[in-house]
């Protein structure tokens, strides 16, 4: 009669242990994974966006591309309005003729003078010949570089890709006037996908430069590997602004929980496969790997879904 109750008691004393020990195991494993292996699912794809403008203004007369599109270095994008170019040119060649014509006679005019003896000519009349034929050399330069610049503007005129990306937010138009300087096309430069992870200031002390990383996009299935590029250096500071005199406006707080601070970190991928579409500002989960490899990722189960 008192074997069964001893063995109840010890029956329930195991699984009381059993219990114990999960609970601290998985405690265990929760206070390793946060603090040995960061991560956090507020994470973004971001790309450099290159902004193309014209060097010169005028009106558009051909947009060659289209919203999306990839293009690559030296594709041209659009054309603006080449005829008052092609005149500037024209211009610029007849000046130069009429300088190289007048730098002729000048030479031939201080030649002249060089073989006349003392007696014909006097020196002040000498130097003013010379003077005028330097002067006309310098203006035959200035009319180079004139047509120089005329032809400059005139290649400017077709408005070409300075790297391999895609057309994106396309809103030129046929018929549109741009003026020099002013960005009409934009580009996501396709070599410049990164990973911006924004972590809890808490967590910066396991995050260190060159530290293995694996992302998921939201939305895609393959895991991305990667590694700490770079962490920034400053964050606004929303509860601070300049007062009057340059003096600091500290607004008081009242805040019973304090909330850490994201601070961005900067995630440079290794390889992205090719049927993998990187799209700047898609949702990333990112995780700091190293510390646990045994054990399956809280980020992993959570973020793939």
């Amino acid at each position: 009669m008192t074997i069964l109750p001893s063995f109840r008691t010890v029956a329930r004393i195991a699984v009381t242990l059993l219990m114990t020990m999960a609970a601290v195991g998985g405690g265990l494993w929760l206070w390793d994974y946060y603090m040995n292996e960061p991560w956090t699912r507020d994470g973004r794809v971001r790309a450099d966006i290159v902004q193309i403008s014209p060097d010169v203004a005028g009106l558009v007369t051909d947009v060659r591309v289209s919203d999306n599109q990839l293009v690559h270095t030296g594709d041209i994008l659009f054309v603006v309005d080449p005829g008052r170019y092609r005149l500037a040119v024209e211009q610029a060649q007849a000046n130069l003729d009429s300088a190289r014509a007048e730098q002729a006679y000048r030479t031939a005019e201080a030649r002249r003078y060089e073989q006349l003896g003392n007696s014909v000519v006097s020196t002040a009349q000498r130097q003013e010949v010379t003077a005028a034929m330097t002067k006309a050399a310098a203006a035959t330069k200035q009319a180079e570089a004139a047509l120089d610049l005329a032809r400059f503007n005139l290649d400017r005129t077709e408005v070409k890709s300075t790297v391999d990306g895609h057309v994106t937010n396309l809103q030129l138009k046929a018929g549109n006037y741009v003026a020099a300087g002013q960005a009409v096309v934009a580009l996501i430069d396709a070599k410049s996908f990164y990973v911006m992870g924004y972590f809890e200031e808490t967590k910066l002390p396991r995050i260190h430069v060159g530290a293995p990383v694996s992302v998921r996009i939201m939305g895609a299935g393959t895991e991305l590997r990667g590694r700490v590029d770079s962490i920034t250096r400053a964050i606004v500071d929303r509860d601070r602004a300049e007062g009057s005199g340059l003096v600091a406006n500290v607004n008081p707080t009242f805040n019973w929980v304090r909330l850490a601070q994201r601070i961005p970190v900067r995630i440079a991928l290794d390889t992205v496969p090719d049927d993998l579409q990187l799209v700047a500002g898609r949702t990333a989960t990112v995780s700091l790997s190293g510390a646990s490899p045994r054990l399956p990722k809280l980020a992993d189960l959570m973020g793939g879904r």
